[in-house]
């Protein structure tokens, strides 16, 4: 199904998947989102497209991620909810890629107790652009055998089709793919609402200057330091927000609720982001800067201009960051600017559906397929077919989409909708409850995830402590030092002028 950003492709990917398990008696759909930051704001328009005076939606759409809460539950209920949660026992669930994909590479019972109900389902892939592609070879393969064999329909829905059919040139691609949304072609030139022009090289300076002067402007960079910095520079002009993973997900909840009622307004907004922001987001600004990246997430971020159609065509700025530390992206997402970069020049018009598969053709191309296994999960699997001594554990440890190894903080976060007391309270039976899951879930919306190292510095200057379960011997670290959580950037533990003084302190 592809349909460009703002073309309301998640509702209408929802109908199609319901007419087509009625009439297929398929037993439940599954829809699947790359990123948490968007699951919650999908899963509450399918409820409100739902819900009617007789009827608790709650009961059929069942999130499963790692943040998920509801507060208007009873115990009762939140437990049989959590119930559906881990056995996807319910009409329609909504979870997330890593959720999806790591189940069906799992091997222990609580990740697989699941694998049964997504036999017989529609399976909705929302931005199926991300799949990474470290391990796109076997992603493809699961929805191959799950389309195959296990009398499930697949879905691709997203603006930026990637090149994953054999008619594509994708040797290893699927087969006998159909689309669903009538003439691609003519729903871009309909639908076309943004432009996107190249401005070469801007020092934070001169971007800060332009933010400034635009009364509402968005801005996504590529790090998480150069986000910060950023808006620090912008920090003293009236309407200067911040969003990043350095902020709990009920900050972030909160954060872009305040953005979309200023936008509507009409007061002045000027947020600088990380990519998190920019696929699925449901914000419309009138102007968006974007650092070089894919050619996927400056589609993406342009989804995020102009999304209403108030103007006839509004302008989407992708430029060179200045170097400095903490700027450079990552390897990967430095090769895929490179290939943008490439087609931008061959193409009048980046946002085409040829300029798209030219990209993802290209992106596929010079990886190979060496680095779209990069765990060899396919060969391993392939090697002991005919013995069937398949080794399911080292398939479960080496398939993980998120291979950055990040360790949660606790942070007692109390915002315009949070309870801090609720989360002290919940921090108290921590220490003594026998069975930690159901509070550990609770306490989901207030982590940050910081690399280990960032982890043991905030322990050792004292800025976190360790609460220990008697029985089992799990650890959660919370952050004692209220200082280094702010309500403006979130976590701050890169900055070493706190953790110095919270040494010199103890």
């Amino acid at each position: 199904m592809t349909v460009p950003t703002g073309g309301g492709k998640t509702l209408t990917s929802l109908s199609f998947a319901l007419d087509h398990a009625v009439r297929h008696g398929l037993a439940r759909v599954i829809y699947v989102i790359p990123y948490i930051s968007i699951i919650e704001q999908t899963a509450a328009v399918f409820r409100a497209a739902f819900r009617d005076g007789a009827t608790d939606a709650v009961d059929f759409v069942v999130e499963h991620h790692s943040t998920f809460e509801d507060r208007t539950c009873s115990r009762e209920a939140k437990e049989k909810l959590f119930l559906a949660m881990e056995n996807w026992d319910a009409p329609i669930i909504v979870t997330t890629a890593v959720q999806f994909f790591e189940s069906l590479f799992a091997n222990r019972p609580a990740r697989c107790r699941k694998l049964h109900n997504i036999a017989n389902s529609v399976i909705v892939l929302d931005e199926a652009q991300t799949l990474p592609l470290k391990f796109l070879l076997p992603c493809v393969a699961t929805l191959d055998e799950l389309a195959r064999n296990w009398r499930s329909s697949i879905v691709l829905c997203t603006a930026t089709q990637p090149a994953l059919g054999k008619m594509s040139g994708f040797r290893r691609g699927l087969e006998n793919l159909r689309e669903l949304a009538p003439e691609p072609r003519r729903l871009y030139r309909t639908l076309k609402r943004t432009q996107i022009r190249r401005v070469g090289r801007l020092s934070d300076a001169e971007l800060a200057e332009r933010l400034r002067r635009a009364p509402q402007a968005l801005c996504i960079v590529n790090t998480r330091r150069h986000a910060r910095e950023l808006y620090e520079a912008l920090a003293d002009v009236e309407g200067a927000f911040h969003l990043t993973t350095m902020m709990c997900a009920r900050h972030r909840r909160e954060r872009l609720d305040t953005v979309r009622l200023r936008l509507k307004e009409g007061s002045t907004v000027r947020l600088v982001a990380t990519s998190l922001v920019e696929a699925g987001v449901d914000v419309d600004f009138p102007v968006v800067w974007r650092a070089e990246a894919g050619l996927e997430s400056i589609i993406q971020a342009a989804g995020r201009c102009n999304r209403e159609g108030r103007v006839s065509v509004a302008e989407v700025f992708v430029f060179e960051p200045e170097a400095g530390e903490g700027r450079k992206p990552p390897p990967e997402i430095s090769q895929f600017a490179a290939v943008a970069k490439s087609v931008l020049r061959r193409h009048d018009d980046p946002m085409s559906l040829e300029a798209i598969d030219d990209y993802f053709r290209e992106l596929y191309w010079i990886k190979g397929d060496e680095a779209l296994d990069a765990k060899h999960i396919l060969r391993l699997l392939r090697e002991r077919r005919n013995t069937l001594d398949i080794p399911f554990e080292t398939i479960a440890r080496e398939f993980r989409l998120i291979e950055t190894v990040m360790e949660p903080v606790i942070v007692p976060y109390r915002g315009a909708g949070s309870d801090g007391a609720s989360v002290a309270r919940l921090l108290d039976e921590l220490e003594w409850v026998e069975r930690p899951g159901r509070i550990a879930r609770l306490l989901q919306p207030y982590v940050v995830p910081v690399p280990h190292r960032a982890r043991m510095d905030l322990l050792g200057a004292g800025a976190a402590r360790i609460v220990r379960q008697a029985n089992f011997g799990e650890q959660f670290v919370v952050l004692t030092n209220v200082d280094l959580y702010q309500g403006d950037v979130g976590l701050t533990w890169d900055d070493p002028t706190f953790l110095q003084v919270e040494s010199l302190l103890l």
